[in-house]
């Protein structure tokens, strides 16, 4: 059976760069950084106290019980998919609801450590009747993976397929990938895919720091994250939402919606590895590499572009540079791979949406963002990762690259749509 063709008609995040695709573009372009102090919480007594926090979000009216029950990590998925439903040119009823689907990368939602260590007195002070008394279970549903996309099928009437996928870094990478293949299937005709994190809270500044994977260099945030340069020491927190409307070909033409790009392939694999570790020799990166371009039936040279996950980790970096060039061979030489973590962090369950949201750009534009700080070349990564500034070069074909703890990968293909 002939399998349908995928576009992008919309694009939305919210970043720690800006509140929407356009300012989101602009700071990374300009090679601006996102990334500071913590102001949130009281990070003085932490090793590392810089983040890239949300600095504006957008409003968004949710309905009744929703503005009640959805916590930051659920706004920000609203307003990123709001944006992108009305980039399509799409509101909620104008598609079949049955032919209309979901699918989110989505993590657990952390407690807040102040309010349980509160409720924690409380327990001492009264009885556990009294006490639980005083919780909302509401409070505990919103902190469920699964929520974003039970609101966001709400908000927008899509009763298709509805999916929540939960695998830390590559969470969005593969809820876009499960979309790409519900719609050649012809199991739907929309789905609106991507992925939401919270990450900047006490919880997790604390987690990642007895891992010793952030970065600890607090006399300089804003140089903190630099993915690939030989001084890395480790990421940055970030936080966002990032949303694409995907449809079949055939029905995005019916009415005549305007196409950012084609979806080409999709790639995933898993390390089998270590918990947190990437292998040295980057094998299950090359595989999703290797995966999505065979499903795209793309060739080494077709590439112009690579997104990286880049994280500004020492082995992670090392290990993507090995993956790209066992993907690749000698080609990858010629590619240019930036890494955009680099100026607003590390978006965990989102960063693959809106990295692929920027590949978009970059097909559309011209223009390849920098990777900031890059400033000391390693022999372990050998690659060229567009240094100093933002590059005008053509882009037709781009992949987005996105690594996860506990080992998993994905990888999507994106090109210029041709009729």
């Amino acid at each position: 059976m002939k399998r349908s063709r995928v576009v992008i008609t919309g694009l939305g995040c919210v970043t720690p760069m800006g509140p929407d695709v356009a300012r989101t573009w602009e700071g990374l372009i300009q090679g601006r950084s996102a990334v500071d102090f913590i102001k949130r919480f009281d990070a003085s007594g932490f090793p590392t106290k810089f983040a890239a926090e949300i600095q504006e979000t957008p409003d968004i009216d949710l309905p009744g019980r929703y503005a009640h029950w959805s916590d930051p990590k659920s706004a920000f998925a609203a307003a990123a998919a709001a944006e992108a439903m009305a980039d399509a040119g799409l509101k909620p009823g104008e598609v079949d609801p049955f032919r209309f689907g979901v699918s989110v990368g989505a993590e657990v939602s952390r407690p807040d450590l102040p309010l349980v260590a509160e409720r924690i007195k409380a327990l001492k002070r009264t009885s556990p009747e009294e006490a639980f008394g005083t919780v909302d279970p509401k409070e505990f549903l919103v902190m469920a993976a699964f929520y974003p996309a039970t609101l966001l099928a709400h908000l927008n009437q899509a009763a298709g397929p509805n999916l929540t996928t939960s695998t830390a870094c590559t969470s969005s990478a593969q809820s876009i990938g499960d979309a790409v293949r519900i719609l050649r299937r012809g199991d739907a005709d929309v789905m609106l895919a991507g992925g939401t994190d919270r990450l900047v809270e006490e919880l997790m500044v604390m987690g990642f720091g007895l891992l010793g994977a952030l970065s600890q260099r607090n006399d300089d945030p804003k140089a903190a994250c630099r993915p690939f340069d030989r001084t890395r020491d480790g990421f940055v927190l970030g936080e966002g939402a990032g949303f694409l409307v995907l449809e079949r070909l055939e029905h995005a033409l019916a009415r005549g919606a305007r196409i950012h790009a084609e979806l080409l392939g999709y790639g995933c694999s898993a390390n089998a590895w270590r918990i947190t570790d990437s292998p040295p020799d980057g094998r299950g990166a090359r595989q999703s590499m290797v995966m999505a371009m065979k499903d795209a039936g793309l060739k080494p040279e077709d590439i112009d572009y690579i997104n990286a996950h880049g994280t500004s980790t020492q082995q992670n970096d090392a290990s993507e540079s090995a993956g790209i060039l066992g993907a690749l061979g000698e080609t990858a030489y010629k590619v240019p791979v930036s890494s955009t973590k680099s100026m607003m962090g590390h978006l965990v369950a989102a960063c693959a949406a809106v990295e692929l949201i920027v590949c978009v750009k970059a097909i559309s534009t011209g223009l390849i963002p920098q990777t900031l700080n890059y400033e000391h070349a390693d022999p372990a990564c050998p690659l060229d990762y567009v240094p100093g500034e933002a590059r005008a070069t053509r882009v037709d074909v781009a992949l987005s690259n996105a690594f996860g703890f506990g080992g998993s990968n994905g990888t999507l293909a994106v090109g210029r749509y041709q009729a």
